[in-house]
This record gives structure tokens, sequence and C-alpha cells, in this order.
């Protein structure tokens, strides 16, 4: 199954996180928190326009972004938890 995300909304696979500290410490589940770094894994045409001109997506596919904590819906694609929001939700872009 693939999704195509429609407008201006993104499909973004979560980035889990670290399950140690930096001093070697292993952080209970209880502990962890909700992701919220994650690959851009698909991107709509981007968002229809006033003027009927599209609006060109600022990601592209194999991003690392930023969201928020409770940005957008959580769906599964193949068992594998995914997140599908519009790119206004996003917070920042990672530069590597």
């Amino acid at each position: 199954m693939n999704v195509r995300p429609l407008e201006d909304r993104i499909v973004i696979k979560p980035i889990e996180p670290e399950t140690k500290t930096a001093s070697g410490l292993f952080l209970p589940e209880s502990a962890k928190e909700r992701p919220m770094q994650g690959k851009v894994v698909a991107v709509g045409p981007g968002k229809l326009m006033d003027n009927g001109e599209r609006q060109k997506p600022l990601v592209k596919k194999g991003d690392t972004v930023v969201y928020g904590k409770y940005a957008g819906t959580e769906i599964e694609i193949k068992n594998v938890p995914h997140v599908i929001m519009r790119e206004s939700e996003l917070l920042g872009l990672i530069e590597t």
C-alpha cells in the first residue's frame, strides 16, 4: 500500500528517540517521549492558491523535519507508524 498525500500534506516516518542517555543509562518505556523528528517519505503537489496556481512545497522526500508533539494524524503503512500532516504544521527542517 502506498499513500499519496493530497494538497499541502506530507507523510513522515517518525525517527524513534534514543533508548539511552548520553551517559549510558537506559531509559524505561515510560520515560520516552513521542518522536518529534522524522523523515519525509511523500509530499503532496502543494497548496492550491486563490489564483489557481500551486504553491510548491518547501520540503522534499528524504528531508528530516521537526514537528509539534501532537501535530498531524498517526497512520500505519505496512505495519509501520507514520504521521500525515499539513506542511504548515512543520516547525523546521534539519539540515545536514
